[in-house]
Parts: structure tokens; C-alpha cells; sequence
């Protein structure tokens, strides 16, 4: 009801409003505990526990009385403004993560008891129903703009609270995750609750990033964390492109590359993703991160194209290439000419670290290359030319070399040798 609605009224409607106003503030708090009990029938979580259940109260008291005031002194319903206690009440729901729309429906059920309880006796004690109708409805009018502007104000108060409510979670969380990184001492109950994330058991870090805006990582690192065991993995973003993530498990996961098998076309293309090795505790969180990092340093040094890639197997790569002159100086030293860039030096290469892998088999690095034992042979031949030696003597240095060259490829090569 507005101030011109107001003047436009007869003025016997205006005092019967007034009138019937100033009767209902006799028997606010009468009214107000008939509301509550009307409300918690319908919306029972407003009265979870004793706080919340008086500032449901008061809530229904305070917006009572402002509305019924305002009619009583002809106020413009656009001079309404929430009550302090009405703004607690949904500070409280966000706080207890009740849904905004569970906080609104508590002010629909609100009206719906003014309009089935308080007009309703209106009409029961006025025996004109011509005057009773005007005076209903013009009340009816006036509840439910008040209603309307009230809800906004709480709504947007609830959406305030929410908002600071995860900013100090994400600054707890983001506290725990850092302090556990640095190897600080830390309150591991009270790291646990920060991060909703156990720290004991095992722990298995991984890193997923993209070049791309579009790449949806949190699920991502849902789906991966489910995969390793975790159906709630804590996920850390960093930054826009990149994600950190954890997940406790009762047993190490396992993570070889056939492990992941089943994640194919279920990761964006776009996305790669270094997982660090399992390791118990607190200390583990922090190690098996540092090795995720230090994994995703290596696949990005490489260029490398798989798109989920354990630390195990880029471990020694890792314990290399700290310095990478030293690791191209290194590899030139071992391998000789074999260290070139080129198709033919790739095939060779490719071929004498299968043999090495298994232990100098001939017919086992055949049947990995899918090539013919004749054709392994020649190849090792060749390269034990390139190298200067055969490959039975130095076996450690050539094979970490080699391993070096498959890792990181042109990084630690040569320029490719001049054709005759």
C-alpha cells in the first residue's frame, strides 16, 4: 500500500485499517508464537535447534510488527526496510547451509499464515462485508509488497553471509594446504576439518593443467579422484589453467599406465596430468605433491603427448635433469653419435633401451617394438657403432641415457648429423 493508494482510499477504510492495525499490535506476540508454530509445520528446518528456533521467533515478531506500524501510521510500504532480526535469521540459515530457497519459502509461509489466519479473523469480527473486503484486501495488498521487498533484502543478506562463509573456508583451506606443502607443523585434526580431507592413510597428489579456458578441471579432478578411489578428492585450483589435487586412500592405488586405461575419452584432450607417487601421512600429502610439480616440469620440458603420466616412471628422469646442460652433456658423453636427433638415430635408440629394459632380450624387445629379432639385432649393432662401444660395458650409464633421451628428447639431443 503507497502513499498515493493510501490517499485514494475512503477515509472510513483508512481508519478501520488503522484501527484493525492497532488491534493486532495488542496481540503481537500472540500472533508471533501462533506464526512460528504455523512455519515450523511446513518448514521444519527453521526450528533445528534452540538459536535458530528464536530467531525464527523474532523473525516472525519483528516483521510482524513493522508491518502492521507502518499500516497503522500510513507509512509507504517503499519506506520498508528488514528488521535487524530478520537479517540475523538468514545470516543463520546460511550458516547452518540451509538452501536460499528453504529461507524464502519460511517468508511465503509467512503471508500464506497472515492471509489464512489474520484476514480471515478480519472478516469475522467486521459486520459490514463490503467495508471487511475493502480492508482485506487492501491489507492483502500491503502484506505482500512488504513481503516481496523484505525477501529480497534477507535474500541478498543470506547470498552476503554465504559468500563470507566460503571466503574463510577457501582461506583455511588454502592456510592447511600451505602449510602442509612447507613442511610446517601443523594441527592435523584441525587441517582435516579445514580441508574435509583425511591425512592419514595414503596419499596420492596429482596435477592436471591446461593452455586452454574452456577445459572444465574441477571435474576432472573429480573424475581422476574417483578413479584412484576417492569419490571426494580435495581439489585446489591454481590459477585459471591449473589444478592441484589429493586423495586418501586405505591402500596405495596403483599407477601404471594400464591402470589408466579406463580414462581414455574421459579427460579433454587439452588436459595433462602428472600424479605423484603414493606416501603415508602428512608427509606424504607434501611429498607426493612436490613429485606431481616436479613431474609436470619434466612433461612440459619433453613436450610430452600422454595425457596422464605417473612420477614413477619420469623419477630418474627427474634425479637428471636438475641441470639440463649437465643432462645434455651427459647424454652427448654416453651416447656419442647415437645422441644425434634423426629418424634412423630415434629407431636405434628406441631399440637398444628395449633391449636394456629387458636385460638384454633379444625376442622380448622384438615382440615390445613389434619388429622382427633380425631387425633388433642390425639396430643394436648400429647403435653400438654410433656409441663407440658395445653395449654390454658402461650398461648403467647408456641406460639411464638412454632413458634421458626418450624422456626429454630434443632438449638433451644433438642437431641432427649431416646425411652422406
Amino acid at each position: 500500500m503507497s502513499a498515493g493508494d493510501a490517499a485514494e482510499l475512503p477515509e472510513q477504510v483508512v481508519l478501520e485499517l488503522r484501527r484493525i492495525a492497532t488491534e493486532l499490535l495488542g496481540n503481537i506476540s500472540s500472533y508471533a508464537d501462533d506464526m512460528l508454530g504455523y512455519i515450523l509445520e511446513r518448514v521444519p528446518e527453521a526450528g533445528a535447534d534452540d538459536e535458530l528456533r528464536g530467531l525464527t521467533l523474532g523473525s516472525c515478531s519483528s516483521n510482524l510488527e513493522a508491518a502492521l506500524s507502518m499500516v497503522r501510521h500510513g507509512i509507504d510500504v517503499d519506506a520498508a526496510s528488514a528488521p535487524v532480526t530478520a537479517l540475523e535469521h538468514a545470516r543463520a540459515m546460511a550458516a547452518r547451509g540451509y538452501s536460499v530457497d528453504v529461507m524464502l519459502r519460511f517468508y511465503r509461509m509467512g503471508h500464506a499464515y497472515f492471509s489464512s489466519r489474520v484476514l480471515t479473523e478480519i472478516t469475522r469480527v467486521m459486520p459490514d462485508p463490503a467495508l471487511a473486503l475493502s480492508v482485506v484486501s487492501n491489507l492483502q495488498g500491503f502484506a505482500f509488497a512488504y513481503v516481496d521487498r523484505i525477501s529480497s533484502e534477507v535474500a541478498a543478506e543470506y547470498v552476503a553471509e554465504l559468500d563470507r562463509i566460503q571466503n574463510r573456508a577457501r582461506a583455511a583451506r588454502t592456510d592447511a594446504v600451505r602449510g602442509l606443502i612447507a613442511g610446517d607443523k601443523v594441527d592435523v585434526g584441525r587441517a582435516e576439518r579445514a580441508l574435509s580431507h583425511r591425512l592419514t592413510g595414503w596419499q596420492t597428489a596429482f596435477v592436471c593443467w591446461t593452455d586452454r579456458d574452456d577445459a572444465d578441471l574441477l571435474r576432472v579432478g573429480a573424475t581422476l579422484g574417483a578413479h584412484l578411489g576417492a569419490l571426494h578428492p580435495l581439489l585446489v585450483p591454481d590459477g585459471a589453467q591449473a589444478l592441484w589435487g589429493w586423495v586418501a586412500t586405505a591402500r596405495a592405488p596403483g599407477l601404471t599406465r594400464e591402470d589408466f586405461a579406463p580414462l581414455a575419452g574421459r579427460i579433454p584432450r587439452t588436459v595433462r596430468i602428472s600424479i605423484g607417487m603414493p606416501a603415508l601421512g602428512p608427509a606424504g600429502f607434501r611429498d607426493s605433491h612436490a613429485q606431481a610439480q616436479r613431474g609436470r616440469r619434466i612433461i612440459e620440458l619433453a613436450g610430452h603427448v600422454a595425457q596422464v603420466t605417473p612420477y614413477a616412471e619420469m623419477a630418474l628422469v627427474d634425479l637428471m635433469s636438475g641441470d639440463v646442460n649437465l643432462a645434455r652433456g651427459f647424454v652427448a658423453t654416453e651416447l656419442g653419435a647415437l645422441a644425434a636427433r634423426g629418424r634412423r638415430e630415434d629407431e636405434e635408440r628406441r631399440t637398444l633401451l628395449a633391449v636394456l629394459d629387458a636385460q638384454g632380450g633379444l625376442a622380448a624387445a622384438a615382440e615390445e617394438l613389434g619388429v622382427h629379432r633380425n631387425t633388433v639385432l642390425q639396430r643394436v649393432r648400429r647403435a653400438e657403432e654410433r656409441i663407440g662401444h658395445p653395449s654390454t660395458e658402461r650398461v648403467v650409464e647408456v641406460h639411464t641415457a638412454l632413458r634421458l633421451a626418450r624422456a626429454l628428447g630434443t632438449v638433451v639431443l644433438s642437431p641432427e648429423a649431416p646425411r652422406d
